[in-house]
């Protein structure tokens, strides 16, 4: 008896007409049995964000040669929702989001749409990841990402992983030759600090654009960020429940 090709979730936060996702597609399509869904316009920023307030449109999309896919008007999160239920015909073997036009490393994990799809996933029981690439311009150069996306499926789908796996991976901006390989890390402890320029619009009216920078505190040399600057691919495992054990311990024994 053949055995059954096992089914590949690919979604993202940058749209489904993004180069990045299409490098996902052509990283893993040939892995197992590939199913599409995606928001149908850019979604970056959005976390774990759902639509309550209106109806979700999901329609055909016919954007990948061979490939089964779909995009949806809502959040990456609806995407991943509305496959588990109205599209995926038995439970995923494996959700890959991305690849995100952009860095996700250090805390950007609280703000990513790409990494809240893959959570999302993960939190329904299914191994998943997001892909970042540290390259921001739309017609970034993917080559070494979607090296490290196949590979990592590629591992990700021979090994026994617990169901609510979850990793987090940022690929640098390098050339094949200059590129150093997979390194496992954790989650540097960084911030953005904020600002907002005030502007008028024609009418007089006041309106603001966020700025700021990326401030990394963290001098450690196992982080994501340490990792990403010397070359490396990082991978930083993630977990969605967000409780502080040592402050719980504290607090049973000063507070009861």
């Amino acid at each position: 008896m053949q055995k059954e090709l096992p089914v590949i979730l690919v979604t993202n936060d940058d749209g489904i007409a993004a180069p990045g996702i299409r490098a996902l597609v052509e990283a893993v399509k040939d892995l197992g049995r590939v199913i599409v869904v995606a928001p149908d316009s850019p979604q970056s920023g959005m976390g774990h964000a759902i639509t309550i307030g209106h109806p979700l449109r999901l329609y055909r999309a016919d954007i990948f040669d061979g490939i089964e896919a779909w995009q949806c008007s809502g959040t990456p999160v609806d995407c991943v929702k509305l496959a588990k239920d109205k599209i995926l015909h038995r439970k995923a073997d494996i959700c890959v989001s991305g690849i995100n036009h952009g860095a996700n490393n250090s805390i950007n994990v609280i703000y990513s749409g790409t990494m809240s799809a893959a959570m999302e996933a993960a939190i329904e029981g299914i191994p998943s990841v997001g892909f970042s690439s540290l390259d921001y311009n739309y017609n970034a150069d993917f080559t070494v990402a979607k090296e490290v996306a196949r590979t990592v499926t590629q591992r990700m789908l021979s090994a026994q992983l617990l169901p609510h796996t979850l990793l987090n991976v940022n690929i640098p901006i390098t050339t094949p030759e200059d590129f150093r390989g997979l390194k496992i890390c954790r989650q540097a402890y960084a911030k953005w600090e904020e600002e907002f320029d005030h502007r008028l619009d024609p009418r007089g009216k006041d309106y603001y654009w966020m700025t700021g920078k990326f401030l990394n505190m963290d001098d450690g040399t196992d982080t994501d960020v340490h990792a990403l600057k010397d070359g490396y691919a990082s991978v930083v495992p993630v977990k969605f429940d967000l409780t502080d054990y040592k402050v719980k311990e504290w607090l049973e024994k000063e507070w009861e």
